[in-house]
């Protein structure tokens, strides 16, 4: 017998994907036929003058045109885009339409030829029109788009060898887990009901600490690092500079010291996809990942949803959509004096369609194609909700539509794991919780910066600064960041970052030698409802005596604000928490948070009982602030007062910002407790981060998914030209 030579792996994109003829198969095209039909009727109508000599017949003749067309034309458009990049994706989702239709109109006696421009008007307004009646049909804009995710991942190929068990884990972005529980009661989100009352999974809570953010939460979570991030917005005194998690250079400082945490050995470090997340998880395969993304030429996912008539047009249809919502809801709750409220207008109009359409339909159509693809772990993040809850309110009923949609994704996720080679478990966690309350400057009329500066003396003048970046703008930063060549934008601001750090340490030195100090200059980092204060001319953090001995009316001044909790400083005795009308000194030890001296009311009190573990725990993060704030807390409502203009926060403690999500197959071997499980563990019994990292990466070696530790790899992103 003759020698077989092996035949080469050829990317999937590569691989034909022509369905299989079935039943369902059958009706989708008998249902896309009269889609596409109705849809074309309605824009040859809209449009001006006569276009077909045969009425119906003509309409249906074109739209099996299109149908035909489409099918042909498309792969090769898909392979087309992939190869492109970021340019080509954009210029695919506007054009594909149109080509696709100016072909159909080629072939077709009988209808009159079209100029180019009345052809790209025709194939917008059939997307247009297509949207309108699938949401007619389905009660939602969602069935179509998710259906075709699910069938092309019904058909798509595994990567060989990707038999086995896997693990998706799906975030859902600032969802707290007692909102998740009250919307499994009213009916919200039926998928997770299912899950929970048959028995399945099982709905746990575990508590973020300070700060409760994104950046904080997704460390601990991918990367099992609780100390590199103090808020989502800090100074860093050796860099001299504010750091900011919306901008990717400054993710790209923060990538390396989480790697340095996880050794390389993050969550996703086995075959693991990172899918629109700040931080890689040390993951092999990278999308939209902001620290370090890319996407990437060889998969469909990107390109399939620019070029699919439910793809890149109907989000942007959507999209519009949601404009019209937003700002009729927005107006609704002007005319009903609903409050709290904050102004929805400006770029929040954008950012809502951006985040509960295009971004959430991208996110879909990647993770389902690198579940297809037989990865081991999978990591995605979706913003929807916390998005429209910062500007809405957690608990108002267009946050829990948004929950609704997301409880669709996860029914689509359930569908996809179970028509694929790789048996994968799906996980669903949050990074943090939110709370509703009024704004800092609603409640005083000022500013907090206005209001620091004041009480530390008129010498004292702001710093220098470019604070930038917003929390809003971090989906934006997503998508953008496809299109940079990032792992050469980390070497980039790796080396810059030192190079500052030694200027800046030089110049520091020659100061001190001639007896010339910076002037004095205060930042205020604001982090929803936690804030930072920094003398950014002197090194290293000040302790309470310094601060009194340099601004003697700043920490009292501002314990006394009505739109301030509790101030926190450093002293040599511990940690002094100050309020309006008290102070106590915290002292950690092995059974945990001690108090060993005070006077006057608790200041902890309205922000219950771990309030104090978690500053104990800030404190030994990096970066923290000369002095800390809370925004004043309302017991009686919950509701917490916001550093920024937010009516739905988090970042620091008091109501439900700190619960997050976890929701787990009940088949899985976790405590109820804190893994930490020691007496000295100073949150008790509940879970922490470190603790759901650890459940996870556990998880993953009983599905034996874990590959020995061995020399890191670099990870295979290939950013956008």
């Amino acid at each position: 017998m003759s020698a077989q030579h092996p035949r080469r792996s050829r990317p999937s994109w590569l691989r034909p994907s022509w369905p299989r003829p079935t039943w369902r198969w059958v009706v989708d095209v008998l249902r896309g036929f009269v889609v596409s039909f109705l849809a074309l009727t309605i824009s040859l109508w809209v449009l001006p003058g006569p276009q077909v000599t045969q009425g119906a017949e003509s309409v249906a003749m074109l739209a099996v045109g299109v149908l035909v067309v489409g099918a042909l034309l498309r792969p090769l458009l898909v392979r087309l885009t992939v190869m492109t990049g970021l340019v080509g994706l954009l210029l695919a989702g506007l054009l594909t339409q149109a080509v696709v239709m100016w072909v159909a109109l080629a072939v077709m006696p009988s209808v009159d030829p079209f100029s180019w421009p009345e052809v790209l008007l025709a194939s917008w307004g059939a997307t247009v029109a297509a949207a309108a009646v699938n949401w007619v049909v389905d009660a939602s804009g969602d069935e179509a788009f998710l259906g075709q995710v699910l069938r092309r991942a019904a058909r798509g190929s595994t990567t060989p060898g990707s038999a086995g068990a896997g693990l998706l884990v799906v975030q859902l972005d600032g969802l707290p887990e007692p909102l998740l529980r009250q919307a499994v009661v009213s009916g919200a989100v039926p998928t997770v009901s299912r899950w929970l009352r048959s028995g399945e999974y099982r709905l746990r809570r575990w508590h973020t600490g300070i700060p409760s953010t994104t950046p904080a939460g997704q460390g601990v979570l991918l990367h099992g690092d609780a100390t590199s991030v103090p808020g989502y917005r800090w100074w860093d005194k050796e860099l001299g500079r504010m750091l900011v998690v919306s901008k990717q250079s400054d993710l790209a400082v923060l990538q390396p010291r989480l790697e340095a945490t996880s050794g390389g050995r993050g969550l996703l470090a086995d075959d693991g996809a990172s899918v629109s997340v700040l931080f890689s998880g040390d993951a092999a395969h990278r999308y939209l990942t902001v620290s370090d993304s890319g996407i990437p030429r060889t998969g469909r996912a990107a390109g399939a949803f620019a070029t699919s008539g439910t793809g890149f047009l109907r989000s942007v249809t959507l999209f519009v959509g949601q404009l019209v919502t937003e700002l009729w809801q927005a107006r609704r709750q002007r005319v009903r004096d609903v409050q709290p409220r904050v102004s929805r207008l400006g770029a929040f109009l954008f950012l809502r369609g951006l985040t509960t359409v295009v971004l959430r339909d991208l996110n879909v159509s990647i993770v389902a194609e690198e579940m297809t693809a037989g990865r081991r772990v999978v990591f995605v993040d979706f913003v929807d909700y916390d998005e429209v809850a910062h500007h809405a309110g957690p608990s108002r009923p267009e946050s829990t539509r948004v929950l609704e949609n997301l409880d669709r994704v996860l029914q689509l996720f359930d569908a996809v794991a179970a028509r694929t080679d790789r048996a994968y478990e799906v996980v669903v966690v949050s990074d943090h919780g939110q709370v509703q309350g009024p704004t800092f400057e609603q409640v005083t009329g000022r500013s907090l910066e206005a209001v620091v500066l004041d009480l530390a003396g008129a010498a004292c003048p702001p710093a220098s600064r470019e604070q930038g970046g917003d929390e809003r703008m971090l989906p934006a930063s997503m998508l953008l960041s496809g299109g940079s060549r990032s792992q050469q934008a980390a070497a980039r601001a790796a080396t810059g970052a030192a190079r500052l750090r030694d200027q800046r340490a030089a110049r520091q030195a020659e100061r001190q030698a001639s007896g010339s100090l910076d002037a004095p200059a205060l930042v205020v980092a604001a982090s929803g409802a936690l804030a930072h204060v920094y003398r950014t001319d002197l090194p290293g953090r000040l302790t309470h005596d310094d601060l009194a001995g340099l601004h003697p009316a700043l920490v009292d001044g501002l314990a006394a604000h009505p739109g301030v909790g509790l101030v926190v400083t450093r002293t040599g005795d511990g940690l002094r928490v100050t309020g309006a009308d008290g102070w106590r000194l915290l002292e950690g030890g092995v059974l945990g948070p001690h108090v060993h001296g005070g006077a006057g009311a608790d200041p902890l009190a309205p922000y219950g009982p771990l309030a104090a573990a978690d500053l104990l725990e800030l404190e030994a993060k990096d970066g923290v602030g000369d002095l800390v704030l809370l925004g004043a807390c309302d017991p009686v409502l919950g509701e917490v007062i916001a550093f920024e203009e937010l009516v739905g926060s988090h970042g620091g403690v008091g109501g439900d910002q700190t619960e997050a999500v976890l929701l787990h197959p009940s088949s899985w071997d976790l405590p109820d407790g804190s893994l930490a499980g020691a007496p000295g563990n100073s949150r008790g019994a509940a879970l922490s981060g470190t603790d759901v990292h650890a459940a996870l990466v556990r998880r993953l070696e009983q599905l034996g998914l874990r590959e020995e530790r061995q020399e890191r790899r670099s990870p295979a992103t290939e950013p956008v030209a």
